[in-house]
């Protein structure tokens, strides 16, 4: 690590510095979104490997560094940041390496540092219009960035180079390398891929994605969530009469599955399972034949992970082909949002019931006799809601049935409009 200090700053541009690290600590959410795009951008991988949980860490990580840099600046402005690696920044390293992205998925730092130095310019041009202030100013603040992510590299190059031999040494970085090759579609035999997994690739497969996002404040207790993750595993497994499974760790709060069958169930052991098991949610792809299929179906549980993570949904279990209307209609969520307000009107926030037996009976074709026996209620409780959702709705159930459908389709995976 560089350890030779700054250039010295006039007490003027200090306190400029001082100034605009303040602001900084302010930065909207539009603009921290720019930066952790950029983030992402720097993994230089497929996206099919980037998954909500090394995203949602990218951006805990991102925040952390910003605070960091900006309190210091604060106290001492124009000194060498000193960087402090948060349990945070050290798992994602860590996960990184497991997912076969070694340390030039710390180029993210780079690319990340272009998008700040922009941020960080836009403040500095509203502190002063004094020609040589401002280039003392962006001088000092290009050094003190480039310094502190510098830094903050050579720390976490160290620290990975120290944890490679370990995470790539045993079986789990092996399937994860053979994995990487299947799921890229890259010129990889089924028998070759085979020997590798330990796994046959013929007949059906299922893929799962099983994960668990950190709070708000970036907290998780990771050894616990290990064990949550594999319970659940298990308890499908059972549940869908398999013997054996294809598990890969794929991050500290992250598992990927594949069960060898058509059939993925998920009865009252399941659901036992999830209630003991906080925070863990569960996508599931389509079944899928062969290599090909086995791709495929881990395609769709990633996909269906990702649309629960953008929609902030906290529904616990999420089958492919029960949410891929939703993931089309909800690719700009304003509009989607406004979508289901202007079909469902009232009926957005109106009893549950009212909706459940809306969607039951669109499913029962209409039969209020069959959606009763669906919903183990009387036919008239079922005649009632349906009248009573008519009137909540700017136009009734019969002229708008596509619509509705479809709004209530989103509304179930994304219970809470903005």
């Amino acid at each position: 690590m560089h350890t030779n200090q700054l250039p010295p700053l006039s007490p003027r541009v200090r306190e400029l510095f001082r100034q605009g690290a303040r602001e900084a600590l302010n930065f909207s959410e539009e603009d921290l979104a720019v930066l952790h795009e950029a983030t992402l951008a720097g993994y230089h991988s497929d996206r099919s490997v980037i998954d909500p949980t090394l995203s949602d860490a990218a951006r805990i990580v991102n925040v952390q560094n910003l605070r960091r840099w900006a309190a210091s600046n604060i106290s001492d402005p124009g000194e060498r940041v000193t960087p402090q690696l948060s349990h945070e920044a050290i798992t994602l390293s860590r996960d990184l390496v497991r997912r076969g992205l070694d340390s030039r998925a710390l180029d993210s730092y780079r690319t990340s540092q272009s998008a700040a130095w922009r941020l960080w310019m836009r403040i500095c041009f509203t502190l002063t219009s004094d020609a040589d202030e401002l280039q003392e100013l962006l001088n000092a603040s290009a050094l003190s960035i480039s310094s502190f992510l510098d830094d903050t590299v050579d720390a976490l190059t160290e620290l990975i180079q120290a944890d490679i031999a370990e995470l790539t040494s045993g079986t789990n970085a092996e399937r994860m390398a053979t994995l990487t090759l299947v799921l890229e579609g890259a010129p990889i035999t089924r028998s070759q891929a085979e020997l590798r997994l330990h796994y046959r690739l013929t007949g059906e497969h299922t893929a799962l994605v099983l994960w668990s996002e950190s709070d708000e404040e970036g907290r998780t207790d990771l050894g616990d969530v290990a064990g949550r993750l594999e319970a659940v595993a298990d308890a499908i497994m059972q549940a869908s009469d398999c013997t054996r499974r294809l598990t890969l760790v794929a991050g500290a709060q992250s598992l990927w599955v594949w069960l060898p069958t058509a059939d993925v169930r998920t009865d009252a052991t399941v659901t036992a399972a999830l209630e003991a098991a906080p925070g863990v949610q569960v996508a599931i792809g389509r079944n899928g034949l062969g290599l090909e299929g086995f791709r495929r179906s881990h395609l769709d549980a990633a996909e269906a992970q990702r649309l629960l993570s953008r929609l902030d949904s906290s529904r616990r279990i999420a089958r492919y082909d029960e949410v891929q209307l939703v993931a089309l209609l909800t690719g700009d969520l304003t509009k989607a949002d406004e979508f289901v307000a202007d079909t469902l009107g009232a009926l957005v926030s109106a009893d549950p019931d009212i909706r459940d037996t809306v969607s039951a009976y669109i499913r029962e074709q209409f039969n209020a006799s069959r959606t009763a026996i669906r919903l183990y209620t009387h036919r008239n409780t079922v005649l009632r809601r349906l009248e009573r959702a008519d009137q909540l709705m700017p136009r009734p159930l019969a002229d708008n049935v596509t619509n509705v459908a479809a709004a209530l389709e989103v509304l179930r995976v994304r219970p809470n409009l903005r």
